[in-house]
């Protein structure tokens, strides 16, 4: 069983620049998604970026949302939260897939994105894995997208000028 199992966590990365997340967390079950937030926004504090938290509807809004971020504000990353608890239908694995799909293909185009969104058998997994002060899979998203940002920083080119190098 993974619970048993010890894993190893990169260190949380450091910045010389400000660092602005956005959080977006469908809290469809709202007691997971706060726990979410809460170990999401306790890791971004300890590296020092600054963290805003908004609300959609569900598990398949939250790669929209983050695609119109990316389109129209000025975030270095993003933190995907939600749960999808497995129910009697097909529906499940629709949302599952979609939603993780649409996110990796941001990811591959560059943007820095921690996936947190749960996908469960049941609420007591989701609720472990929920915990800020347990497993704490917010945080965990959170660190991702912010390893992704210093990864981008160190990876950075000047881009002035079209075509020419000084």
């Amino acid at each position: 069983m993974a619970a048993n199992e010890n894993h190893y966590t990169l260190p949380l990365p450091s910045f010389d620049k400000p660092v602005k997340l956005l959080i977006v967390v469908a809290p469809y079950y709202k007691d997971i998604a706060d726990q979410l937030v809460a170990g999401a926004r306790a890791v971004a504090a300890a590296c020092g970026a600054d963290a805003e938290v908004i609300e959609v509807p569900g598990a398949l809004e939250v790669p929209t949302a983050i695609a119109m971020a990316e389109q129209l504000a000025n975030y270095d990353g993003y933190v995907a939260l939600g749960c999808v608890i497995r129910g009697e239908t097909t529906h499940y694995d629709t949302v599952c897939n979609d939603s993780s799909r649409a996110l990796s293909m941001m990811g591959l185009q560059g943007v820095c994105i921690g996936n947190g969104i749960l996908t469960v058998e049941n609420r007591a997994q989701a609720e472990v894995r929920a915990e800020a002060a347990g497993q704490n899979k917010g945080g965990g998203a959170a660190a991702a997208a912010l390893h992704l940002i210093a990864l981008s920083r160190k990876w950075a080119r000047d881009t002035k000028g079209i075509g020419f190098r000084a």
